[in-house]
């Protein structure tokens, strides 16, 4: 069964291009495009629940609502889409506020579009936070000077020794922004065995996202 996704981007040349690359593939299906925030919601309403699409590729500037309020009314409605943000946009503010309003990861436009379905693939598949390498390492500087209160249990109990030699060598260059490819090819592994140490360090951490597990990692200095 191929990935249902859904693309909003207000540039109908960058949509349509996504969609047909996208709908060239084996795995993936575009089942929803829309121009503006509001407009996804809109048609999200006139769908039968098993239509919803799986992940929802979501610009940020767009007109009527942006893809930060539409990703933070749309978490409400649909807690179990993924939202993934697709966007020029690098600054922190923008990072930090697309997280809080609850999208799932954070790609930038820059990304070759077989990168981005093997995004998608990653993570229907294993789940996580899949994040342009560049994001990735200023969401890391953002926790690093994040001071907001923990709830005691929120670490608590947690120790290196739960994660195999292996899994930490994987942490660590999660945490350094390579992404799964770069990893199996830097340990000579493959990428299943990759994913599969992945989702490993997940459940024993009892994370399910990325940028929860380099918390975690940075906070105990594992790595």
């Amino acid at each position: 069964m191929k990935i249902p996704v859904a693309i909003v981007d207000d540039n109908s040349q960058n949509r349509l291009s996504l969609q047909e690359k996208i709908n060239y593939t084996s795995d993936l299906k575009v089942v929803l495009t829309a121009i503006n925030g509001n407009h996804f919601l809109e048609q999200m309403k006139q769908l039968p629940e098993s239509a919803y699409p799986s992940v929802v590729l979501m610009d940020i500037e767009m007109p009527e609502k942006n893809g930060i309020e539409a990703v933070r009314t749309g978490k409400q409605l649909y807690p179990n889409l993924n939202f993934l943000m697709l966007t020029v946009f690098d600054d922190d503010d923008k990072i930090f506020e697309a997280i809080k309003a609850g999208a799932t990861g954070y790609l930038l436009k820059d990304e070759k579009v077989q990168v981005i379905i093997k995004y998608i693939q990653q993570l229907v598949e294993v789940g996580g936070a899949p994040m342009s390498p560049r994001i990735a390492r200023k969401a890391l500087g953002l926790l690093g000077k994040a001071s907001l209160p923990e709830k005691e249990d929120d670490v608590s109990g947690q120790n290196e020794c739960d994660l195999s030699s292996r899994e930490l060598e994987v942490l660590k260059l999660t945490v350094d922004g390579y992404e799964y490819k770069a990893i199996a090819e830097k340990l000579f592994l493959s990428g299943h065995t990759v994913r599969k140490h992945i989702a490993n360090i997940y459940h024993k951490l009892h994370v399910t996202s990325k940028a929860q597990a380099i918390k975690l990692a940075t906070k105990n200095k594992w790595i």
